[in-house]
């Protein structure tokens, strides 16, 4: 049998627990996967707990499989007995011993859009082709089910409430009609099940006497209620995670659960992980100085082995081009030192602000790997409508395809059954409304306007379109049907047509967003693939990795922190958020703000000053 790995005074102490509840703070860097695995050794071989009756939860199932195969790599008996595995895979496992239940009952994620697509198409038939609104809509039925909430009680952020109700209700009737559950419903269900029937929560309790679970700053308060029953014989709950990571809420997760975690349990005893053998000492300092400013957390003195370091840069550039431009170079530079691109990352808050880079990447043949499906901004419906615009415009003749999709954007009041034919030919629209001569003068004005635009460069096009035509009328009149900013819908127009800015004609521009569309198909494939080349990724998904040099692009007011973060809670998740991205780093941190974006002002980001 391996022995122990080598372990700090505060890692020794939370192996050494042994009965009762215990709340493990574990920061960045601090082995808490290495006290999880060493935890389940020492009740195994030096305590004889039976394997068989030791439980260990997490998120995701990497994180499950890392950890089982570190312990099984120490060689302690019966070591395959200890059960690993993620929430959801280890509530399904109670219900199919309950009811029986298959695989195949479990909803893929094919027919949960199908679903949902087709609800949006009978509540809300003016949006059926948007594909954020079915994101946002399937995100919010997760948050509702997973923290106990009546949909009645829920106010949505992406559409009218009584549209989410009726959809939300029609979906869990329809998952029934068809005896299928989505994800959700295993956290429901398990929950449900072992509240009503004390028979099986009791032998399901006897069975796991020891439950660990790792990032618990995650949980959501049905996965809450649900382990706090199966550990319920002894207590023997063992929680490990770090509120000040805690940047899951709009997925559902509840920090406060953590924070709280000693009310629950007064009896709990608490250990600090307080040394950080990730950062140098330089990028701990600045995070800790700027993690700090939250007030609901957990006070903590971090401390590393490692040297300080370079200091954190912080730079400034005019705009998001010059900022990419920096970043392209330094990654150039570093391939000249003979550095592994492997270990550099650039993050960003949200996919969008990663285009811009990814497409010069491509430009430069620089491999990268994406973290994030990088949503291709030219398969967005507002890019759609601004190119049908365009083609229209070039002729030589109008498809019905393009026509019908643009006629009413804004609305002219023109009918599809105007348009009959393959080709659309303004002579036969005012044929048509013969004996509606006020329609003539809204024909001859969207001819007018095709022919300004058949001679612009798409830059100039893009423009024209949003701001004569009138189509950012048309954003705004949307965005009030979805409950939405309108701001939102702009800045996406705004980088569509920033990408068009040095095309001196539609086809160059076809081109770049043809050859871009191929590269992102081609990293898709990728992702499932060892990754290769610097790391692209959001600050959400980066969690958890590791890097030597890091940049953050920008850090600016109304981005980091996010713009639709108002209240002290939403603030204080957005610093945690930026915390992450921080402590990523290992040796080098960049962070980037620009002067200007899309030709406005922009301020430097609060969280800036705090470091």
């Amino acid at each position: 049998m391996n022995t122990f790995d080598p372990l700090n005074l505060s890692q020794k102490r939370a192996v050494a627990h042994l009965s009762g509840p215990m709340q493990v703070l574990a920061g960045p860097g601090s082995g808490k996967t290495t006290v999880i695995v060493n935890r389940i050794q020492y009740l195994v071989t030096v305590h004889h707990v039976p394997a068989s009756s030791i439980l260990v939860v997490t998120f995701s199932k990497a994180a499950a499989r890392e950890m089982k195969e570190r312990f099984l790599e120490k060689g302690v008996l019966y070591a395959r007995q200890v059960t690993f595995g993620t929430f959801h895979s280890i509530f399904f496992g109670i219900l199919k011993h309950a009811y029986g239940l298959r695989g195949d009952q479990i909803l893929r994620e094919d027919q949960r859009r199908e679903f949902l697509k087709q609800l949006i198409g009978k509540y809300m038939p003016d949006l059926v082709d948007d594909k954020d609104l079915q994101e946002d809509i399937s995100r919010e039925i997760s948050l509702v089910k997973g923290n106990g909430i009546q949909p009645e009680n829920y106010h949505s952020a992406g559409c009218p409430d009584q549209a989410f109700q009726d959809i939300f209700r029609g979906y869990v009737e329809r998952c029934r009609q068809e005896r299928l559950l989505d994800f959700d419903d295993m956290l429901v269900y398990c929950y449900d099940l072992l509240r009503q029937r004390e028979d099986i929560r009791m032998g399901w309790q006897q069975r796991f006497l020891y439950v660990l679970v790792d990032e618990f700053q995650d949980i959501n308060v049905i996965q809450y209620q649900t382990i706090r029953m199966l550990a319920g014989y002894g207590d023997n709950l063992f929680i490990v995670g770090d509120d000040d990571q805690s940047i899951y809420r709009f997925r559902g997760a509840r920090p406060e659960l953590m924070l709280d975690f000693t009310k629950n349990y007064p009896r709990a005893e608490q250990v600090l992980l307080d040394v950080n053998y990730r950062c140098s000492g330089q990028i701990l300092k600045a995070s800790q100085n700027m993690i700090g400013h939250n007030r609901r957390r957990f006070s903590k003195k971090i401390t590393t082995p490692n040297p300080a370091g370079d200091p954190v840069r912080i730079l400034e550039f005019e705009d998001p081009r010059q900022q990419a431009l920096y970043v392209l170079k330094g990654i150039q530079k570093w391939q000249e030192a003979g550095g592994d691109t492997r270990q550099t990352a650039v993050l960003f808050r949200t996919r969008k602000e990663g285009g811009q880079l990814a497409g010069m990447l491509v430009e430069y043949q620089i491999p990268f790997y994406m973290r994030d499906r990088l949503p291709n901004i030219y398969e967005h419906w507002i890019a759609r409508d601004l190119i049908a615009y365009i083609r229209l415009a070039l002729g030589p003749k109008m498809s019905r395809q393009d026509f019908l999709r643009v006629m009413n954007r804004p609305n002219r009041y023109i009918s599809r059954e105007a348009v009959c034919e393959k080709e659309v030919h303004m002579e036969t629209l005012r044929v048509f409304y013969d004996d509606r001569e006020w329609m003539w003068d809204r024909i001859d004005e969207m001819e007018g306007h095709l022919k300004r635009l058949e001679s612009m460069p798409p830059y100039a096009a893009v423009n024209y379109i949003r701001h004569a035509v009138g189509y950012e009328g048309y954003l705004k009149e949307y965005a009030k049907i979805r409950g939405m900013d309108p701001q939102d819908l702009s800045e996406l127009a705004d980088q569509i047509q920033e990408s068009a800015r040095g095309f001196e004609d539609f086809t160059r521009w076809q081109a770049h967003m043809d050859d871009y569309t191929e590269q992102l198909k081609e990293q898709a494939a990728r992702m499932e693939k060892k990754p290769q080349g610097v790391t692209l990724s959001t600050l959400h998904s980066a969690k958890g990795l590791e890097y030597d040099k890091v940049w953050i692009l920008d850090v600016n007011e109304g981005t980091i922190p996010y713009k639709k973060a108002k209240l002290e809670a939403e603030i204080e998740e957005e610093r945690r958020l930026f915390y992450v991205g921080m402590t990523r780093a290992r040796k080098e941190l960049v962070l980037c703000h620009v002067r200007r974006q899309y030709g406005k002002e922009m301020e430097r980001s609060q969280f800036l000053d705090e470091i």
